[in-house]
């Protein structure tokens, strides 16, 4: 290979195993300006471990705790920030949107305000966007349906209010939706039932109006859906028989809303379902039988319902834990 259609950056690290003080690539100065302003903002816990004025590191200093970089071309980029459970305090640093080739971000665990600025939507690399835990506000902004290679988006326990946006069923490769302990309102988006790569969808603890059967109608509703929690809502109507066409489900969380009716038996006929929580809304009738000898279905809670006198849980009622449901990757 000719030395011409090296990078320079290649060339720099060759140089530098034989020349000490050669000089390293530099960071891309919009990445610079950018950490540079983020850090500026921020409180001492993070501000004391960030030495140098380049955040990918600079002679004998290393990259800033936190900080991920790499190469690309001749110039050095970052590509993940994650600055978590350091007590940051303030609204949303706005100059992160200008890290432009981030994949990760991953903030999670501080006391951030405010809103999700909309020039979060600039970020089209990110695939893991991780929020929760702070006490952001307002409206979830639709342009984080503009960020197509997003696998992860975790935003609960924040106060986030308004509906969950319709664009983020434009996010074909999103595998993990954490909307829990907010404030939002309104039904959950139908487009989400079309995302192909779906497979834990948490919405509990808001205030979520409508029905399962609205939800479900399409076919080949969440065809990767394994777990789909909708605690503690106010969700209506009765349990669709559509829904075990969902036949990866494996954990189904509908304590605490105001449904009603039976349950369907062919509910029963999910393969690997192992968690079915009905209790406390307004169910009747009977279990089917099946259901007791489904050979996966570790626990079925029952309690709070009008069920006929006789009808029976599966497994001794237990709280989840956060670990169950809140920390999966």
């Amino acid at each position: 290979m000719e030395l011409s259609v090296l990078s320079s950056c290649l060339i720099f690290a060759v140089l530098s195993l034989v020349l000490p003080d050669a000089t390293f690539c530099k960071t891309l100065k919009r990445d610079v300006k950018a950490l540079n302003e983020i850090k500026a903002s921020l409180g001492w816990r993070v501000v004391y471990s960030w030495v140098g004025d380049d955040p990918c590191g600079e002679g004998n200093l290393p990259p800033w705790s936190g900080v991920t970089c790499s190469t690309q071309g001749d110039y050095r980029v970052v590509t993940e920030l994650e600055v978590y459970a350091v007590s940051i305090v303030g609204p949303f640093p706005t100059a992160v949107t200008n890290l432009l080739d981030l994949t990760r971000l991953d903030l999670h665990n501080n006391k951030l305000t405010g809103p999700i600025p909309s020039q979060i939507g600039r970020l089209k690399h990110l695939k893991i966007l991780n929020l929760r835990w702070n006490k952001l506000q307002d409206v979830i902004p639709p342009e984080i349906g503009e960020l197509k290679s997003l696998t992860h988006l975790y935003l609960s326990f924040n106060n986030f209010k308004g509906e969950i946006p319709a664009e983020l069923a434009n996010l074909p490769e999103l595998r993990y939706l954490y909307l829990q302990e907010n404030r939002l309102s309104g039904r959950i988006p139908a487009g989400l039932c079309s995302l192909p790569n779906l497979q834990h969808l948490d919405v509990g603890n808001n205030h979520i109006v409508g029905t399962l059967r609205e939800l479900t109608r399409n076919e080949g509703c969440f065809p990767a859906l394994r777990n789909f929690y909708l605690n503690n809502n106010y969700l209506t109507g009765g349990i669709p028989s559509q829904l075990a066409n969902i036949t990866n489900l494996e954990i189904l969380y509908l304590s605490y809303n105001k449904m009603s009716g039976a349950i369907p038996p062919e509910l029963a006929h999910i393969p690997r379902l192992t968690f079915l929580y009905l209790d406390h809304n307004q169910f009747s009738g009977r279990i089917p039988n099946d259901f007791y000898k489904h050979p996966f279905l570790k626990e079925m809670y029952i309690e709070g319902n009008s069920f006929r006198p006789g009808v029976k849980p599966i497994g001794v009622h237990r709280v989840l834990e956060l670990s169950d449901t809140e920390f999966l990757f």
